[in-house]
């Protein structure tokens, strides 16, 4: 959509908000492109608020409003963790925490043809993107990034995944990199993959640290910064 971003962030930016609140005024803005994410929506130039919690902002142009809750709504260009919950001849159905079941087509891989479609088992974890989200239908999904490529997105293997908030999962995705990932980065080596919708995959190469580091990033989500650096300290020294 065609915006006006005025020279400096609206007054929102980083507060609370709740539903009905007008938290953008197009046509006070110059002309731009600007996406919106979950929690917001337009009427004429008016971008309003439709889920209570922190209205944020990341450039170059995205808003979208932040809050912890267990229920995802699905928001076109999310990146998010579903499971197969079943397998047609035309595409997966996989469940991403939303109000309704996602559906993933065979071809939405990359290189995919009907000559080497996927097989996926029923509870089969998968890091996938959402690129279809309207209102009264199923999402629509793909393993694929906006340019075609496989890139990070399809199946996880092995590792351990955990349900979160949604907040937790926007904690974990922010930057500058949240301070339990940035400490657990510095001394071990694993792997996480984080979905908008509230769930985290977390792969490590002993069981032991597995579970260090998921544990650490269940409780980080009420701890501020020095106390999530503080948590990964005390908690490295009883592996060390």
């Amino acid at each position: 959509m065609e915006s006006k971003p005025s020279s400096s962030p609206p007054n929102f930016i980083d507060q609370q908000v709740v539903p009905g609140d007008v938290v953008l005024d197009l046509s006070t803005m110059t002309n731009q492109t600007i996406k919106l994410g979950s929690g917001l929506r337009q009427d004429g130039d008016a971008i309003s608020a439709i889920k209570a919690g922190v209205l944020r902002f990341a450039k170059p142009n995205k808003y979208w409003v932040e809050s912890s809750q267990k229920r995802y709504v699905p928001c076109a260009g999310d990146t998010v963790l579903g499971i197969v919950v079943d397998s047609r001849s035309d595409n997966f159905l996989v469940d991403i925490k939303g109000p309704t079941l996602a559906f993933l087509p065979v071809l939405a891989f990359e290189g995919g043809t009907r000559r080497n479609i996927p097989k996926f088992e029923v509870g089969t974890l998968l890091y996938v993107r959402v690129v279809k989200a309207n209102v009264g239908m199923n999402p629509e999904l793909s393993c694929m990034d906006a340019s075609g490529k496989a890139a990070e997105f399809g199946r996880l293997k092995d590792g351990y995944m955990f349900e979160s908030s949604t907040g937790l999962s926007r904690m974990l995705l922010s930057s500058p990199t949240c301070p339990v990932l940035e400490a657990f980065g510095k001394n071990l080596s694993f792997e996480i993959a984080v979905g908008l919708n509230g769930r985290v995959w977390v792969n490590a190469e002993s069981p032991a640290n597995l579970i260090l580091v998921a544990n650490a990033i269940m409780k980080s989500e009420s701890l501020s910064a020095v106390q999530q650096k503080i948590l990964v300290e005390r908690l490295l020294k009883r592996v060390q």
